[in-house]
């Protein structure tokens, strides 16, 4: 009798408690990921620092393969194949303990928004352009090293990741068969002129076994702002401009920025080879301009190597070509070339733990966009005193 009676309580306290868990709140799934990348390395450039340049050696972390950097990630099931995410990163320049990007504290991105299963994303907020989802994987910084080593000279067409957007509404779709496409659109901001700073971008990539397809288009209005922290190449708190080395220097009155590009790749077993082709203009130039445009051609051939699961070689050649501009003064400026060839090997210690080794050599010739001679500048670590530039960096990355 005792027994039963048992049975009876515990059948019930079974069922009762089966029904508060189908009577209580359902509390959707989420996940907030904490991330990170350390790469830190010592370089040598054997000419830095303009015309009165000279050698230098130093601790680096922000250019190498990654840029060093943390983050948050997050993502949180609202039901029916849809999520609300975000992202919180910002670069480390742990040297000296402070943030890259210019000192902006979540510099590399900062967004939030919404991601379906059958549509794509939606997200808000400082991200970047279309030319680093599209078109870098397949050129020779994105697809094979992603070092200053390996950038087109100025990371004139932003390949190497150097600008960021803000005040960014970004949509990426979803992979359908291996194509992928999506655009970003940048308010500017300005109290009445609704498009002034502002800016988009556009792109789509397919990838279908060994081969691989990117193309892209990039606009930008006013691109240069006295306000820190607005515009597209001053958008970083302290204002720093990627027009600040005498390429492009010449260029900063431009209105108009504007990129078109596309790239390719393809895989034979153990290599792979890639190349790409920008075009890059600074539009409605002013400060005795008279309104004309500057223009650049960039070229790169790249190729990557598994020696083994562990080690990889890569080489790659780039070739820049600036068109020359007349002023209004008569004088010819801009008219410019440069030849570059990186090489670097890399092991792998573990799947998180890698060292390498690389080196560029550049070399220019014609004038500057400043119209003295053309000086060579690696990854825009600054301009040597004459035409020609080494870099050489040995460094340990650790991803968490």
């Amino acid at each position: 009798m005792k027994k039963n009676a048992q049975r009876r309580l515990f059948g019930f306290a079974a069922v009762t408690s089966l029904a508060a868990v189908a009577s209580a709140p359902a509390f959707a799934q989420s996940s907030v990921t904490l991330y990170g990348i350390i790469d830190e390395g010592v370089m040598f450039l054997n000419n830095t620092g303009g015309a009165t340049g000279g050698k230098k050696i130093f601790l680096d972390s922000t250019s190498g393969i990654n840029g060093s950097r943390w983050g948050f990630k997050g993502s949180e099931d609202l039901g029916g194949g849809l999520q609300a995410i975000f992202t919180l990163e910002g670069g480390i320049n742990i040297n000296n303990g402070q943030s890259a990007q210019g000192g902006t504290f979540l510099g590399r991105q900062a967004f939030v928004g919404l991601s379906s299963n059958k549509f794509g994303s939606l997200t808000f907020g400082r991200q970047y352009d279309s030319i680093i989802y599209f078109l870098q994987p397949l050129t020779s910084q994105g697809s094979q090293a992603g070092s200053a080593a390996f950038q087109h000279p100025g990371d004139l067409d932003n390949t190497g990741n150097s600008v960021r957007v803000n005040n960014a509404v970004r949509f990426m779709s979803q992979n359908y068969g291996g194509f992928t496409f999506g655009g970003e659109y940048s308010v500017g901001g300005v109290a009445g002129n609704v498009t002034a700073n502002s800016g988009y971008s556009v792109g789509a990539a397919y990838s279908n076994g060994p081969f691989s397809f990117g193309a892209i288009y990039e606009y930008f209005k006013n691109p240069t702002s006295a306000t820190a922290g607005s515009g597209f190449f001053t958008n970083n708190a302290n204002g720093s401009s990627q027009l600040a080395y005498s390429l492009n220097k010449g260029y900063a009155s431009a209105t108009a920025y504007q990129v078109i590009g596309a790239g390719a790749g393809y895989t034979i077993g153990s290599l792979s080879l890639a190349t790409s082709y920008t075009n890059v203009q600074y539009g409605n130039l002013g400060a005795g301009f008279a309104g004309a445009t500057a223009r650049f051609n960039n070229v790169d051939f790249t190729a990557k190597y598994m020696v083994t699961p562990t080690f990889a070689v890569m080489a790659a050649y780039d070739y820049l070509n600036g068109a020359g501009v007349t002023k209004t003064n008569g004088q010819m400026v801009g008219d410019q070339h440069y030849n570059q060839v990186s090489v670097m090997g890399d092991y792998f210690l573990s799947k998180r733990t890698d060292v390498y080794l690389e080196g560029a050599w550049q070399r220019a010739s014609g004038t500057s966009s400043t119209g003295a001679a053309a000086v060579a500048n690696i990854g825009s670590l600054g301009d040597s005193s004459n035409n020609h530039q080494i870099v050489v960096r040995a460094a340990l990355r650790h991803r968490f």
